[in-house]
């Protein structure tokens, strides 16, 4: 715990890496969809399957690890997530059929959900009065994985094949071991005797409004941020790009969303949320055409462009659900995380069967004005309430 208001380093340090870990190999995927493609012979839609599952996985698992974890002080969420991904999501390479493909990316999926909730709930406690900068530095730490990792995977598969990516796992078990010694039990909530409805109702209480309005709109932002990285890979490998391009693309994207959403958190502390989120959607729509309309180095500027203003926002969701709903961090993060991402993820098959319709750039360059019509939910933040949040 903190005192003094201090936030507790050390703690806030292993609780970033477990969220490094877990991401570093859920980041594998996107960059790998189109040697994915091309070996098991796939259409669109499955490639969009493919992200979606990773989602969807999120979307059923983690709120009931909110639940439990708002209830039991257990390490098992919090190292055990790490491990499922390391072991399965590292190992795709050595799948022999889409179906086993889909079965390894949804238990590695799984993984992912099952630490989220737990380890973004504990952040509050060891915080200070620093949430919203250790908020997002916890992201950072995901957001970095997403920005190394696919450069990793595809250089590893690139310079020696895919069968081989499964060396990979090795640095991960490293770093589950080590995160055995050093990360602390959850603290519970004191929530164990209730049922899952009456915990919603005691998480949420007269709240519920302002907490769904954040929802919707981070369900807004999840979409168009996982459509973008699942589809951009599949448009660059048709127009030429070799695999490292293609990983050094979906890095800069992830990498450039992680400065952001330091950025953000940090300038959330001293002004506010509303005009934050404002800034960033209104920039968001340009940034992302121009990832699928520019030429050359404008395509690369873009991409780094666009994932800082999109992903940008993504800490605030989660601080300010926490702030508006106290009671329960761990079920909150789980919504605004797990559900809102996993939401977003069951539509990006759809995107796939509307691109083996029309075109892969033509629906993605619809999906770039989802953010500005975003900022008419916005307005509707409840900025006083959480002015006045503890």
């Amino acid at each position: 715990m903190t005192e003094n208001n201090r936030a507790n380093v050390k703690v806030i340090f292993a609780l970033t890496l477990i969220h490094f870990c877990g991401d570093f190999y859920a980041s594998f995927i996107n960059p790998l969809l189109p040697v994915f493609k091309e070996r098991f012979t796939l259409s669109l839609v499955q490639v969009g399957l493919i992200a979606g599952v990773v989602q969807v996985m999120s979307f059923i698992i983690q709120p009931f690890v909110g639940y439990y974890a708002d209830r039991y002080r257990s390490r098992v969420f919090i190292l055990g997530g790490p491990l499922l991904a390391t072991l399965f999501i590292g190992l795709v390479g050595l799948v022999p059929s889409y179906p086993i493909l889909l079965l390894c990316v949804a238990t590695g999926a799984i993984g992912t959900a099952m630490f989220h909730p737990s380890v973004a709930g504990m952040i509050a406690g060891y915080a200070g009065k620093h949430l919203g900068l250790c908020m997002s530095i916890f992201n950072f730490g995901g957001s970095l994985a997403f920005g190394v990792g696919p450069l990793f995977i595809a250089y590893l598969v690139g310079r020696w094949g895919l069968d081989l990516s499964a060396w990979a796992v090795l640095p991960g078990l490293v770093v589950v071991g080590i995160l055995y010694i050093i990360v602390p039990a959850p603290r519970g909530e004191g929530l164990r005797g209730e049922g899952f409805v009456s915990a919603l109702r005691g998480a949420f209480g007269e709240v519920w409004r302002g907490v769904l309005l954040i929802w919707v709109v981070m369900v807004l932002r999840a979409f168009v941020n996982q459509a973008f990285l699942a589809f951009i890979p599949i448009l660059y490998d048709r127009e030429g790009f070799s695999l490292f391009s293609i990983g050094l693309i979906v890095s800069l994207f992830t990498m450039a969303g992680s400065i952001g959403g330091v950025i953000a958190g940090h300038l959330s502390d001293r002004l506010g949320y509303r005009s934050i989120f404002y800034v960033s959607f209104a920039l968001s729509a340009p940034s992302l055409l121009l990832i699928l309309f520019g030429k050359g180095l404008w395509c690369y500027a873009g991409t780094a462009l666009g994932g800082f203003f999109v992903m940008a926002p993504l800490p605030l969701g989660l601080v300010m659900a926490q702030k508006l709903a106290p009671r329960g961090r761990s079920m909150v993060s789980s919504l605004m995380m797990g559900l809102a991402m996993g939401l977003g993820g069951i539509l990006v098959p759809l995107v796939g069967g509307l691109a083996d319709l029309f075109s892969i750039r033509t629906v993605l360059a619809s999906l770039a004005m989802f953010p500005l019509l975003s900022i008419s939910l916005v307005t509707f933040f409840p900025e006083k309430r959480l002015d006045q949040a503890p």
